[in-house]
C-alpha cells in the first residue's frame, strides 16, 4: 500500500512520486503495489477537467512502464478523458508486463465530484496468477454503495482492491479514529461475509483547489480479511508511507447460486424491507 502525497494539479510530481514507491515496494518483493485515487491531478482538482488525459495516455504509460521495469503489478487511480469527451474517476491494474488488464470507472460518486467524474457504467474481475482481483475506488466502499463490492464478490473476486482518497476536515487528529465506522466495518462485512480480502490505499496532503479545499487526506490506508486488520497505514497527512503486508490468497469454493447459500447460512437476509 503506497500511500502518496498527492498535490492538486501537479501530474508530474505526483507521478515521479508513484515512480519511486514501485521501484521501493519491488526492493521489498512486493507482487502488487497499490497506489492511491486520482494520484494524478489530485481528487476534484479543478485542472482534471481541462488536462485530463485518456487511458493510454502519457500517466498510465508511465505506470506501465514502472510496472514492467520492476515485474510488479500496479494498481492505480487516474484521472481519464474518455473516448465519449466525458472525465471519469478510474483505476487500472497493469501486470509486470506493463499491459493494463483491467480499468474501472468509479461509480458511487460523491454529490460533490459529480461536476468532475461521469458515473461508471462497469464491473468487472480479472484472473491473475496471484488470485482473482476486482478494482472499485473509494466511496464505493461506502455502507450505501457496498452492494458494488457484493457484486464483485459474486463475480469471484479473492481481492477487492481500492485506490482511495479519504478526507478529513483539518483539525481531525489521529485520536478521533474516524475510519473505524467509515472503512473497518464495511470492509470487515465483505471480507466475513465472502471470506475475500478487501485493500484501500489512500493518499495523503492538504487539499488545494475544488471543492474540498482547506481539507486534508491523512493516509490510514488499511488491508482486511475474514480474520480481521492484517495491516493499516499511519495517520500522517505530511509524507508518505509504503505498508507491506502478506495477504494470503483465501479459498472461495462457493459459486452461482451456491454463494446466496452461503450468505444465507450466515444470517445474511435478502428478503428484508427497511423500516
Amino acid at each position: 500500500m503506497g500511500q502518496l502525497l498527492v498535490e492538486g494539479g501537479e501530474p508530474d510530481r505526483n507521478l515521479e512520486r508513484a515512480a519511486q514507491t514501485i521501484a521501493e515496494a519491488a526492493r521489498q518483493n512486493c507482487d502488487v503495489v497499490l497506489l492511491p485515487e486520482t494520484l494524478d491531478f489530485a481528487w476534484t482538482h479543478p485542472s482534471a477537467l481541462t488536462e485530463a488525459q485518456p487511458i493510454p495516455g502519457i500517466y498510465s504509460d508511465r505506470l506501465c512502464q514502472e510496472a514492467l521495469r520492476h515485474q510488479v503489478y500496479v494498481c492505480a487511480g487516474l484521472t481519464e478523458r474518455g473516448a465519449d469527451g466525458r472525465i471519469y474517476n478510474a483505476a487500472l491494474l497493469i501486470n509486470p508486463q506493463g499491459e493494463i488488464i483491467s480499468k474501472y470507472h468509479k461509480i458511487n460518486l460523491l454529490t460533490v465530484e459529480m461536476p468532475y467524474y461521469a458515473v461508471g457504467q462497469t464491473l468487472n474481475v480479472v484472473d491473475t496468477p496471484l488470485g482473482k482481483i476486482g478494482i472499485n475506488i473509494c466511496a464505493d466502499n461506502f455502507l450505501d454503495g457496498l452492494s458494488i463490492g457484493h457484486t464483485l464478490a459474486r463475480m469471484g473476486a479473492e481481492f477487492i482492491l481500492s485506490p482511495s482518497s479519504w478526507t478529513v476536515d483539518y483539525s481531525i487528529t489521529e485520536e478521533d479514529d474516524p475510519y473505524h465506522e467509515k472503512w473497518v466495518k464495511p470492509y470487515s462485512i465483505l471480507a466475513r461475509l465472502y471470506n475475500i480480502t478487501v485493500v484501500g490505499t489512500t493518499s495523503v496532503g492538504y487539499i488545494v483547489g475544488g471543492p474540498y479545499e482547506g481539507k486534508k487526506s491523512v493516509g490510514c490506508s488499511l488491508a482486511v480479511d475474514a480474520s480481521g486488520i492484517r495491516a493499516q497505514g499511519k495517520f500522517n497527512e505530511f509524507a508518505g508511507d509504503l505498508v507491506v503486508a502478506d495477504l494470503p490468497r483465501r479459498v472461495r469454493a462457493e459459486k452461482g447460486t451456491q454463494i446466496g447459500e452461503m450468505l444465507l447460512r450466515k444470517g445474511f437476509r435478502f428478503d428484508t424491507l427497511p423500516a
